[in-house]
């Protein structure tokens, strides 16, 4: 099973039709019937219909070229972790098409009052990840994207010689290759740090001496891939977006929305979900339960590895993992879509933040 990239045609009627007719063959399939209009939402990543049905909503999602591997992981995943994801009723990895049933109420819907919870959360997730790690070659394989550490300093190059990625100013040629930019507000996540000094321009592009910085700081980066793929702990799917609008919180816990997923240290999860759990109850970085959730994280991981290394891998993961941020909204972003320019700035902004303040 490969994924062969097609263009996104939402705006069709024909697609519209055909992506129509497939929803309602495959919930006929399973006894179901489609009741009335779907609702949409469409970002330039994905389109995404609830779909009303005589047993309740269902979700049809449509991926742009850049992350129409996430209908790979909907597909393989609960085969190797039942219980941790929803069973789709179907998928179509080709065209990046998926059709999953309700999940019930998120992390974010229950609006916990205090972090602790979070705990089990991460214990969940570990648990997903060690049983997937012996599959990462082969979800390699099928097209999910490869931030293994070995890769990430190659990848990290060749970002840094994408200047339209990255909002930068002219090039030696004198061409412009800065996209317009906008205004975010969209709910997703995005940098910490934006016009404040670390690292952006004012259009939301790296400024010069953050881009210099980043080309000096390769080998220094390539050393800290190096270090954390010498630790020995074995690459898993890392969901790399997991804060509380990502988990479902009925019968148990199970983890969706992977169209910024990899194949990757495990440990880089910590980044957007410690940050998402400081940003949400008002944490300062090495606030003393975010310290508690890391090392619920890694906990999984203690019957191989001492405690000291694994915090010194997390440590690693979390700040290589801006890269692997930042490489994730750039294929998010790979679509003549006119509205990607208000989410642009999220490529460079990811990247500044390698050297941010990390939350532990």
């Amino acid at each position: 099973m490969t994924i062969v990239s097609m263009a996104p045609g939402w705006a069709d009627p024909q697609w519209r039709a055909t992506a129509l007719d497939w929803v309602s063959g495959q919930l006929d399939r399973h006894g179901r019937r489609v009741t009335g209009p779907v609702e949409a939402r469409q970002r330039p990543w994905s389109l995404v219909w609830q779909v009303p049905t005589d047993a309740g909503p269902y979700w049809f999602k449509a991926n742009n070229p850049g992350t129409a591997y996430e209908a790979v992981l909907l597909a393989e995943l609960p085969r190797h972790a039942p219980g941790r994801v929803l069973d789709p009723v179907a998928v179509d990895p080709a065209r990046g098409w998926s059709l999953l049933p309700h999940g019930g109420p998120s992390l974010r819907d229950l609006a916990e009052p205090d972090p602790t919870r979070w705990a089990d959360v991460l214990a969940a997730y570990a648990d997903l990840q060690r049983t997937v790690a012996p599959r990462a070659d082969d979800l390699v394989a099928l097209g999910v994207p490869d931030h293994r550490p070995a890769a990430l300093p190659a990848l990290l190059a060749d970002l840094l010689d994408d200047r339209a990625a990255l909002l930068l100013a002219p090039g030696p040629d004198g061409i412009d290759t800065r996209p317009a930019t906008g205004g975010g507000g969209d709910g997703e996540t995005r940098p910490a740090a934006d016009a404040d000094g670390d690292g952006d321009g004012d259009d939301g592009g790296l400024d010069a001496a953050t881009y210099e910085r980043l080309r000096a700081y390769l080998p220094r980066f390539a050393d800290d891939c190096g270090r954390l793929a010498d630790t020995g702990i074995a690459a898993s799917v890392q969901h790399d977006d997991l804060h509380d609008g990502n988990v479902f919180a009925a019968d148990g816990y199970r983890f969706f929305d992977w169209g910024d997923a990899s194949v990757a240290h495990p440990f880089g999860t910590l980044l957007v979900t410690l940050r998402s759990v400081a940003h949400t109850y008002s944490l300062p970085e090495g606030d003393p339960v975010l310290l508690r959730l890391r090392d619920a994280y890694l906990e999984a991981w203690t019957d191989r590895h001492d405690r000291a290394v694994l915090r010194e891998a997390a440590g690693l993961a979390v700040r290589v993992t801006t890269v692997s941020r930042a490489l994730s909204w750039r294929r998010a972003l790979a679509t003549t879509d006119p509205t990607r320019a208000g989410y642009a700035d999220a490529v460079p902004g990811w990247l500044g933040e390698l050297f941010a303040p990390m939350p532990v």
